[in-house]
């Protein structure tokens, strides 16, 4: 096919083709005439169609001739609905289809799109920006304006909700996808009644090929009931995926029968006729449509966004529930929280000596990622297993309860006061256990370097004392961007958590594991129990922390085999390293070591807390659908909060919002009958 030319105009095109009665049916003309409209002011265009009443009359022809023997249930049954049952799969082949686009029959209208347009989501949007009324005559001088009407036309449409119904019912019959709305056992199964009315409808076409729908027909009114229940039905199955847990792939398949649904209910309303106006609007909307479902047909940011949410809301959904351990409200849970991250401290004091020693062991990059990752990934177990904080790994749990509050219904629109209020013992409870993890592993790593110094009579730490001191100038080294990788990996961590326990529930593991015969019989009914208990609890905190401390201790040697400069920076690590290059110094460093370095601790917990926090609160407000924009008064509260009561951020200070707030966060978090099916 020969390129349009910018020079060329749409009326030579037009004489160029149909001075006469063209009997091709070639589509470059049409691709020809399509780019000169574009491109031309198109009130010109409707006076040349006017005025020309032969030319317009052979492009009609024409027209007629092109689209008559082209098919387009593909269009209606194919574009822009999911093709795969899984993300990977369906992504493959999107890019696939991007690069290379498929070879589709030619008797299609799918075939003609992608020769006359390379760009169906422009030529949609050129339709659009024109005058409603400037379209209407144009469908009414190329003799268009009543297609909709026209048997074979019907036919199609009749024949493509057909196609949707038979896949949508297989499709919801699944076992695993009936699972997830128990509620509808009982009933009668909306989406077979939906695919026999359907079946009923075509019949009646076959017998009266001149059949109209109204909006008052009893057999529309039933499939538009029947629609609703099948919509229903999958609102159920993911509202209850907070019970039940889901996976990918029902999280595809129910997004597939949704897209299949609606897709029917929008190809029905196209022969619905109450009106002789109605002809007119249902033949325009078809060719709308057809081009929409196309230009959308490989989007990948929608695939990505649909498929990732539900995913990214039950994540955040079980992370909330851990998050609410972590906001203290009465001074009594304000100590408890120092109690529990000193008790971190120490362990951390003592991971800071034990990674400084791996480092002396010789042995390659790989040895090296292994013991720290080993070093640190226990250490995070034991801190999560002895009921102790990591302070750094709260804020991926309280962001998502954070926006759980927010999200619930009606609590947008609660007083800012009060969920400032409740921010501010968020923070508080931040910085306690900041405090807590810095004031004990800072002294820990320093005894212990010291009874290593008595017992073996040699400081251990001198060697490595200008490298842990110069790792906290941020001047010098790239200690920030360094705090923000651990901030990354602490979102992670969240993420891991969130997905372990969404498993957990899905897969049913904890039952399997009560009811599990070889268990029971070996252990006996009480300890399958209490295993099962124990893992429903723990695995997921497990799991996560384990890959927290992995992450951090293959970053540096992973680092410095790929030859990049990347490491890690946490505070309570931070603080513990601060104590090891002081005693490798003998205490004799300059003001501005010591001081830089203290001020480089606290500048590193603020970027794992920054990084971690802001991560895990886009990933909730999008998983909840949240619009930022709506929550500003919200930011801004907090703010003037701040500053009328900036000592409520620091210390448990009683008021009288305390019990409101308490109430604002235990109705969201512990769940409405909504979230609990």
């Amino acid at each position: 096919m020969k390129f349009f030319t910018s020079g060329t105009s749409f009326e030579s095109v037009l004489k160029k083709y149909f001075s006469f009665r063209n009997e091709t049916l070639s589509l470059e003309p049409f691709a020809e005439v399509l780019e000169g409209i574009k491109a031309a002011y198109f009130a010109d265009v409707l006076d040349f169609f006017r005025n020309q009443p032969q030319i317009t009359g052979n492009f009609s022809y024409y027209l007629h001739q092109v689209f008559g023997d082209k098919t387009f249930n593909l269009s209606l049954t194919e574009a822009n609905i999911l093709s795969e049952n899984a993300f990977i799969p369906e992504l493959k082949k999107r890019i696939l289809n991007k690069i290379l686009p498929p070879v589709v029959n030619e008797k299609t209208i799918w075939h003609m799109i992608d020769n006359v347009s390379f760009r169906p989501k422009n030529d949609l949007e050129f339709l659009h920006n024109l005058p409603e009324h400037e379209i209407d005559e144009l469908f009414s001088l190329l003799g268009v304006s009543g297609f909709i009407t026209l048997p074979e036309v019907k036919k199609e449409i009749l024949f493509s909700m057909n196609i949707l119904s038979w896949r949508v019912t297989g499709a919801a019959m699944e076992t695993e996808v009936v699972r997830m709305a128990p509620q509808y056992r009982n009933f009668d199964n909306p989406f077979l009644a939906l695919q026999n009315e359907l079946e009923e409808l075509a019949a009646e076409f076959e017998k009266d090929p001149g059949m109209q729908l109204h909006s008052k027909d009893s057999r529309y009114k039933q499939i538009k009931i029947y629609i609703g229940q099948c919509l229903e039905f999958v609102n159920i199955s993911f509202k209850n995926s907070s019970k039940y847990g889901i996976s990918g792939k029902i999280n595809q398949s129910l997004l597939k029968i949704r897209q299949q649904v609606q897709r029917i209910y929008e190809i029905v309303q196209l022969l619905v006729i109450d009106e002789e106006k109605d002809i007119l609007i249902n033949s325009k909307q078809l060719v709308f449509n057809i081009l929409r479902y196309k230009s959308h047909r490989n989007n990948i940011s929608e695939l990505i966004n649909d498929s990732t949410r539900l995913i990214s809301h039950l994540i955040t959904n079980h992370t909330a529930e851990t998050g609410t351990h972590y906001i203290t409200s009465t001074r009594k849970q304000y100590m408890t929280m120092f109690y529990k991250a000193s008790g971190g401290g120490i362990i951390v004091g003592a991971l800071c000596v034990l990674k400084m020693l791996y480092g002396y062991v010789p042995g390659s990059d790989f040895s090296h990622a292994f013991l720290y990752s080993m070093n640190y990934a226990m250490g995070f177990v034991m801190i999560y297993l002895m009921g102790f904080t990591l302070a750094t790994k709260q804020p991926a749990m309280t962001a998502a309860t954070m926006t759980k509050v927010l999200s619930e219904e009606g609590s947008t629109k609660a007083d800012s006061t009060e969920f400032a209020h409740l921010v501010s013992k968020l923070f508080r409870s931040q910085f306690i256990a900041f405090v807590g993890n810095v004031l004990l592993s800072f002294p820990v790593a320093l005894i212990i370097i010291y009874g290593l110094d008595v017992f073996f009579s040699q400081n251990l730490a001198v060697d490595r004392s200008d490298k842990l001191l110069r790792d906290l100038d941020p001047f010098k080294s790239k200690a920030i961007l360094h705090a923000c990788i651990a901030g990354f990996y602490l979102f992670i961590s969240g993420i891991i958590s969130g997905n372990i326990g969404n498993n957990s529930v899905f897969y049913q593991i904890p039952e399997r594991i009560s009811k599990n015969i070889p268990i029971r019989r070996l252990l006996g009914k009480n300890v399958a129990k209490n295993l099962s208990k124990y893992y429903a609890k723990n695995w997921p905190g497990i799991v996560s922390n384990f890959w927290f401390g992995v992450f951090l201790g293959a970053t540096a040697p992973v680092g410095l085999f790929l030859g990049l400069d990347l490491d890690i920076r946490h505070i309570t690590f931070a603080a513990g390293n601060l104590a090891l290059g002081l005693y490798g110094k003998d205490f004799t460093v300059d003001a501005y070591t010591f001081w830089i370095s203290c001020l480089t601790v606290s500048l590193i917990g603020f970027f794992n807390f920054l990084v971690s926090f802001s991560l895990s609160m886009f990933l909730a407000f999008r998983s909840r659908k949240l619009n930022f924009g709506q929550v500003g008064e919200l930011y801004r509260g907090i703010f003037r909060y701040f500053i009328k009561n900036p000592l409520r951020f620091f210390i448990p200070l009683t008021s009288g919002l305390d019990k409101k707030t308490d109430d604002l966060m235990s109705s969201t978090v512990k769940g409405k009958s909504g979230e609990n099916h």
